[in-house]
């Protein structure tokens, strides 16, 4: 988002503000942002925001609009502040926590005041496309712990024409939603019984998930990848060893104790990786080691952050290790992003915004080897013609990395592969191999991960797709019809022989009309119906109509077969 954009979101977060200030005198304004596809505004007020109210707010928004009042900086002292917000308690909390010296600025317009870094645009005027979403419940500074207060996202572009087009893609998003279609679809489902953010599986979704591992773990084994399974649970002690203890407890779950030793919950794979690698003596000819886990672990993520699929507490990362030697650096990257690339066009993703993270301030290693491994990743992108921007600072405290951002149907991007070069954990875990000098070395490890995870993939391949999976991952390939009862026979005969030749089908035999059991088929988003009477029996055909394509006639079923065998390939 450039910088215009955001600055004239961030003012009409403003506005939104002093609007409902003038309608509801007693709300608490706490902070008002512009995020990437708008803003928000965090309010406390003592009854929820009603669809109602948000229409009440919009319309004393074009009031303020409408008066083109100037938005006024001023430089105030913390004392000042804290006087001009004396009943404020959010923006009290944060004057409070501002570092002794720094600059403090309020913004104001027509008499309402707001606490802001600004920039704003010059004046109320200026916002003129607009729109309020919607208000949802959230946590101040997303502590669970804390305020539940009342936040109304919005969103706002320079033309009217850009704000239509937004609302068009929003309601496209809205169709697409994973966990609308999930539902439909019966693929999955969170039972707040068991807790937020975990996942149930049904037959149909366990089905398609249990697709994309069978494909992920045939592709492995033959780029030259080994599979490893490892446990849930470990000793503390193996996170302090990694380091995870102090760069990541507040995502660990609390210790178990385990005959009195407290054990914890993986958030990661990586550590159990590296206690197979010192299992025994390595030698470079051993090296590059390529281990591969489809892994479940397990981190707190506050309740407020969770979505459906894209943001659970209990997922399973299609994780990989490669332990290679400073030399093998290059070519292992490379082939890396273009198995990457690889599996992410099989699954109908071919456009991508990558990006390279550079060392950020605080980091382990030598600058020498950073400076290398920097180098390795922006070469591999090279290499293959691949297009990438820096993102200074952004990588790993262990290391530089590369981020693949997938661009889905409908332009939407998704943060799913990442490549991370590892310089921290080889030595912390204190791993060598044996050279051909004979003296023992440290090897480099690259963590990788193609899908992210397989719960936030299925969500984004939802999305993609609409629910409506291509032929391969489609849970149900086709739904034999059968238009009265006395076909049923040679319905399921069909569906007999389509199994037999690997599809997956099944036949409605319900006391339906025909048209009925069509519209469920379609509904239920199955790529093939195969409608079977009197003369299809006859002929030994079938009549198809297909998700896309809609009626294609008769055709006998050895030709059908041969046709979804063609498409499969």
């Amino acid at each position: 988002m450039d910088m215009e954009l955001s600055t004239l979101r961030h003012s009409a977060s403003h506005v939104m503000a002093h609007a409902v200030k003038n309608l509801f005198p007693d709300a608490k304004i706490a902070i008002g942002p512009s995020i990437e596809d708008g803003f928000y505004y965090d309010f406390d007020v003592k009854t929820p925001f009603t669809p109602e109210d948000i229409e009440r707010i919009s319309g004393e928004m074009a009031k303020i609009i409408k008066g083109k009042t100037e938005f006024i900086r001023k430089e105030v002292s913390r004392d000042e502040a804290l006087k001009l917000f004396a009943d404020e308690p959010y923006k009290t909390e944060l004057i409070n926590e501002l570092p002794e010296g720094e600059t403090i600025s309020v913004y104001e317009e027509n008499g309402f005041l707001d606490l802001c870094r600004g920039p704003h645009i010059a004046n109320t005027g200026e916002v003129k496309a607009y729109r309020l979403l919607s208000a949802a419940g959230a946590y101040w500074r997303g502590d669970e712990k804390n305020q539940m207060l009342q936040r109304i996202y919005g969103t706002a572009f320079e033309t009217q024409e850009e704000l239509d087009a937004h609302m068009l893609r929003l309601e496209e998003a809205e169709k697409r939603d994973h966990r609308k279609l999930g539902r439909e679809l019966d693929l999955f489902s969170i039972q707040e019984e068991a807790g937020p953010g975990l996942v149930f599986w049904h037959p149909k979704g366990a089905l398609v998930r249990k697709l994309i591992e069978d494909y992920w773990r045939s592709e492995h084994y033959a780029n030259g990848y080994e599979l490893v399974m490892t446990p849930h649970i470990a000793r503390q002690e193996l996170w302090k060893v990694s380091g995870h203890l102090d760069f990541y407890s507040e995502n660990m779950y609390q210790p178990m104790e385990v005959e009195g030793q407290p054990y914890l919950v993986k958030p990661m794979n990586c550590p159990f990786h590296m206690l197979i690698y010192k299992s025994k003596v390595r030698s470079y000819r051993e090296l590059p080691i390529r281990w591969a886990e489809l892994g479940t672990v397990y981190r707190y993520e506050r309740s407020g952050v969770l979505h459906g699929l894209m943001r659970v507490r209990g997922f399973t990362q299609d994780d990989a290790h490669i332990i290679c030697t400073r030399e093998q650096l290059d070519s292992e990257t490379k082939r890396v992003m273009e198995f990457v690339l690889m599996i992410l066009k099989r699954f109908g993703f071919s456009e991508y915004e990558v990006y390279v993270s550079t060392r950020p301030e605080h980091s382990v290693g030598e600058d020498d080897v950073w400076e290398q491994a920097t180098d390795s990743l922006k070469a591999a992108l090279d290499s293959i013609g691949l297009g990438y921007k820096i993102d200074e600072g952004g990588g790993a405290f262990y290391g530089p990395k590369i981020d693949v951002k997938i661009k889905d149907a409908i332009g939407r991007v998704w943060q799913c592969s990442t490549i991370q070069v590892d310089f921290n954990e080889p030595e912390r875990f204190d791993i060598t191999y044996v050279g051909q000098d004979n003296q023992q070395h440290r090897p480099i490890m690259i963590h990788r991960a193609l899908f992210g995870s397989l719960e936030r993939f299925m969500g984004v391949l939802i999305e993609h797709y609409a629910g409506a999976f291509p032929l391969w991952l489609a849970p149900v390939q086709a739904m034999v019809i059968p238009i009265a009862d006395r076909h049923v026979e040679y319905a399921q005969t069909v569906v007999d022989k389509l199994k037999a030749e690997g599809f997956r089908a099944e036949v409605d035999d319900r006391n339906e009309k025909t048209g009925y059991k069509i519209r469920e088929a379609q509904m239920q988003k199955i790529p093939y119906m195969l409608v079977v009477g009197d003369r299809e029996a006859e002929a030994g055909a079938v009549s198809v109509r297909s998700r896309v394509e809609g009626d294609k006639g008769a055709v006998a079923l050895d030709e059908l077969i041969g046709q979804l065998k063609t498409e499969l390939a």
